[in-house]
C-alpha cells in the first residue's frame, strides 16, 4: 500500500447550477444530510490517512476559510484564485509547490459516495503503482452513479488502462476523485485549462488508469439533485 497523505480539493467553481443554494455561500458549504460538502471529502480524507489538504477558492472565498478554519484534525492550507479561475488543471497546476514530488489525491467538492466494500479512498491507496500510472481515477457504473447526466466519461481494459467513452458499451462515469501524480502536469499550458488536456495525454502513454468503487456515487450539483441525495441518505438510515 502507498501512502498518499497529501490532497486537493477543487472547491473554487461559482456554483451557477447550484443556485438559489449558492446565492449566499459557495458550493462546497451547501449542506446534505447536516453536514457541508467539503466536510464530507474532509472526513474521507481524514479516514484514509491523509494529513494536508489544499483548498482552491474564490468566490466568497472569506466563507470558506472562517468554515475551514474549525477544522483540527487535518491541516488545511488554501490556492487562491482570486485574481482568476483557473479550471480543473490550472487548479492544480498553481497548487502543485504544496506536493512537493508527492502523489496526491483531487476531490471534486459536489461528490458523495457510499461504500459497499473496502473504504475507496484506502482501496485507491493499495492500487496506486507510482512506476506504472501518473494518474488512478475512482470510477462509477452507470447504474450506480446517481444524479449524473452524461453518457460515460471513460472505458477501461483489462489491465486498468483507461480510455475516453466515445459512446462505447461498458463506459464508466468518472465521480471527480483521482490520486495523481505532479508529473502528470507536466508541460502544462499557462493559465486556465481543463485536466482532460492532462488525462488525454496519460491515455496516449498508457500511463492514465482506473479503479471501479464499491458502491454509489451522488452527484451533488443542482438543488434538485441535493435534495434527492438527503433523501436517499435519510431512507438509508432507516432501513
Amino acid at each position: 500500500m502507498s501512502a498518499v497523505t497529501r490532497a486537493m480539493i477543487m472547491a473554487a467553481g461559482l456554483g451557477t447550477r447550484m443556485r438559489p443554494l449558492t446565492d449566499d455561500r459557495p458550493k462546497p458549504l451547501v449542506t446534505v444530510a447536516g453536514k457541508t460538502l467539503i466536510d464530507h471529502a474532509l472526513d474521507r480524507l481524514v479516514a484514509a490517512g491523509v494529513t494536508l489538504a489544499v483548498v482552491n477558492i474564490h468566490y466568497k472565498a472569506q466563507m470558506m476559510r472562517a468554515h475551514l478554519a474549525g477544522r483540527r484534525d487535518i491541516d488545511v492550507r488554501f490556492s487562491d484564485e482570486a485574481d482568476a479561475l483557473l479550471g480543473t488543471g490550472g487548479g492544480v497546476v498553481r497548487a502543485l509547490p504544496h506536493f512537493g514530488d508527492e502523489p496526491f489525491f483531487i476531490l471534486n467538492s459536489d461528490s458523495i459516495w457510499l461504500e459497499s466494500g473496502p473504504p475507496a479512498l484506502t482501496a485507491m491507496q493499495r492500487q496506486w503503482d507510482e512506476s506504472r500510472m501518473d494518474g488512478l481515477l475512482l470510477l462509477a457504473a452507470m447504474t450506480r452513479a446517481m444524479g449524473y447526466e452524461g453518457t460515460g466519461d471513460f472505458v477501461m481494459d483489462g489491465q486498468g488502462h483507461l480510455a475516453r467513452a466515445g459512446g462505447r458499451a461498458g463506459a464508466y462515469a468518472y465521480p471527480g476523485v483521482q490520486i495523481a501524480h505532479p508529473r502528470l502536469f507536466a508541460g502544462a499550458p499557462e493559465g486556465e485549462f481543463s485536466t482532460n488536456l492532462m488525462w488525454d495525454r496519460a491515455i496516449a502513454r498508457k500511463r492514465l488508469f482506473g479503479m471501479p468503487l464499491a458502491g454509489m456515487w451522488i452527484h451533488v450539483g443542482t438543488p434538485a439533485a441535493r435534495d434527492a441525495a438527503e433523501t436517499h441518505l435519510a431512507e438509508l438510515a432507516q432501513s
